[in-house]
């Protein structure tokens, strides 16, 4: 029966159709596998190739790969070539005869051709076979015997080499031209004839390649001595070019394949490639390296412009004298034009740095120099809490520590001026704030009368105060009275603005009296009693400030002889 299943192939690899189903897979069909195929899948180990073409196989499970066909790898073929025996006495056989029992082919295994016959079946010479023809028959009580089967493998092998089997020839091919010699049998099992042959086979090519290697080895070796010999042979110089120049050469005659000649001649190309490009980086290296120091002769300023440098640069002598400069491009000299512009303005950046911080640090030293200054002023007494900037000027306006402080940036002499009297203002709060405490505890108030005598003499009863200098209680003294005055001066002067708003309240009032009106012969006494009641009247505290809102529009009210509305 026909398969449902037909072999593809895209972009060069294969795959199958199901011509009933329309589905395609990659794997092949279990329809399609041979025998063997069968056998084989079932087992872990799998056979791949090398990429120098020898054999091995892995097994998926383990990952274990070896150069040796495993066993049981030998087994699975053995059995995918062994079909069933048919059922009947078994023929007498003739090395190149036929079966005596059927004219039609029986199926058989190849590895058992002439070897499958019991011991009482021996072939002698002489026998015919159903053609009638005399076959070849073999007396195996001479079969070559080995104690081991190491020795009769080699043996087995070393029959292969000198009937000169190709690894390439087929077991049948190979069974056909040794099967005669006695060494045939120095295996006794067919299998183990097959198994060698295949490892003879893969030891074969191996030594195939290695000899190709060695011999392509060589011819490199020579190809590119004949090469050297033509120095007019380029790293640009093409195949077709140089085909002319060296076909006379032996070393070119030593080989008939000319793809391998192209092969040989573009790898020392590439060499010459490779040689010129690093002759061109020293080239180039060096060419920098002189670059740089015609830039540092060139006493360029961190600012200098690019088209300027560049002028510069190409009418330098030595630039245009030394061929080697040809080998950079402009943009090579751009960048060697930055990094020493760069260079430049880093050490200008690092000079300007270093003159920043020296000017930092002495402008430090002043600002110490000058608090030490001020130091010893407090020492001596000049500056307390309190003390003016004018009370100490003249002192020190002619002392270095003041004059280097002048014109510096950060705090000025005045901003240290404060802040040390501010220390002082800090150090006396605390003692006015036991000042205060006496004065509560003892229930006196200071007014604008008090004497300093009469403080100092409060302050010296208590002992919290008794201790404290002399000159110290007098300014905190000069302080209390003084905003004293200050909140006396500032209640009167409210009490002021309060009578002024009531006198003009008061004089409202009396402006828009209308029973009687207010005219300008109205006097006092007159109106008096009218507006006693009023609470803006009340609010006065004497006659004087209630007839001040009378008396004064009642002038203008005279004057103008205007009733009053």
């Amino acid at each position: 029966m026909a398969s449902v299943w037909s072999q593809a192939e895209s972009n060069g690899r294969v795959y199958y159709y199901n011509t009933v189903t329309k589905a395609t897979q990659w794997t092949k069909p279990e329809e399609l596998l041979t025998p063997t195929e069968r056998a084989l899948a079932n087992q872990p180990w799998k056979q791949h190739t090398s990429p120098q073409g020898r054999p091995y196989w892995y097994h998926g499970e383990t990952k274990q790969t070896t150069w040796e066909m495993p066993e049981v790898y030998k087994n699975a073929l053995a059995q995918a070539s062994q079909p069933p025996k048919p059922q009947m006495p078994a023929p007498q056989f003739v090395a190149g005869g036929t079966s005596s029992f059927s004219s039609h082919p029986q199926p058989r295994d190849r590895d058992d051709y002439g070897e499958r016959i019991g011991q009482d079946r021996q072939l002698a010479y002489g026998q015919m076979d159903v053609n009638g023809t005399r076959g070849a028959t073999f007396d195996t009580q001479n079969d070559p015997h080995y104690a081991t089967f190491e020795e009769g493998e080699a043996a087995f092998i070393s029959l292969l080499r000198r009937q000169k089997v190709q690894p390439d020839w087929t077991w049948e091919q190979t069974m056909r031209a040794t099967i005669k010699d006695p060494q045939y049998r120095a295996l006794k099992d067919p299998k183990d004839r097959k198994a060698a042959f295949e490892k003879y086979a893969v030891e074969v090519r191996v030594q195939e390649k290695d000899r190709a290697k060695e011999r392509l080895a060589k011819l490199r070796t020579d190809f590119g001595t004949m090469l050297r010999r033509h120095p007019e042979i380029k790293h640009y110089t093409r195949w077709k070019t140089a085909r002319p120049i060296i076909e006379g050469e032996t070393i070119f005659r030593s080989t008939n394949d000319d793809t391998e000649r192209k092969q040989l001649f573009e790898e020392y190309i590439i060499e010459l490639k490779k040689a010129h490009i690093e002759k061109e980086a020293v080239t180039r290296k060096s060419a920098m390296d002189e670059l740089v120091h015609i830039l540092k002769g060139l006493d360029l300023e961190p600012y200098t412009r690019w088209a300027e440098a560049d002028n510069m640069i190409r009418s330098d002598n030595k630039f245009q004298e030394d061929s080697k400069f040809q080998t950079l491009s402009k943009s090579d000299i751009l960048t060697a034009f930055e990094n020493h512009i760069k260079s430049l303005e880093r050490t200008f950046n690092d000079e300007r740095q270093r003159e920043k911080n020296t000017k930092a640090r002495r402008e430090r030293q002043n600002r110490d120099r000058f608090l030490d200054l001020l130091t010893e002023l407090k020492a001596a007494g000049k500056i307390k809490a309190g003390t003016k900037w004018m009370s100490i000027h003249d002192s020190i306006k002619d002392d270095p520590r003041y004059t280097n402080m002048l014109g510096q940036r950060g705090s000025t002499p005045l901003d240290l001026f404060w802040d040390v009297v501010e220390e002082e203002e800090r150090a006396l709060r605390i003692i006015r704030n036991d000042v205060y405490d006496v004065l509560e505890d003892k229930r006196y108030e200071i007014t604008p009368k008090t004497t300093l005598q009469d403080f100092l003499s409060l302050m010296s009863t208590d002992r919290r105060t008794g201790t404290i200098p002399e000159d110290t209680l007098s300014l905190i003294f000069a302080r209390l009275q003084e905003k004293i005055i200050r909140r006396s001066e500032h209640e009167q002067h409210t009490n002021e603005r309060h009578q002024r708003r009531n006198i003009d309240a008061l004089r409202s009032k009396i402006k828009h009296l209308s029973n009687p009106p207010v005219t300008g012969s109205t006097t006092w006494d007159a109106i008096r009693p009218q507006i006693a009641h009023l609470e803006e009247f009340k609010t006065l505290d004497s006659d004087d400030l209630r007839r001040q809102a009378f008396e004064k529009p009642q002038q203008t009210r005279s004057q103008n002889q205007w009733p009053c509305v």
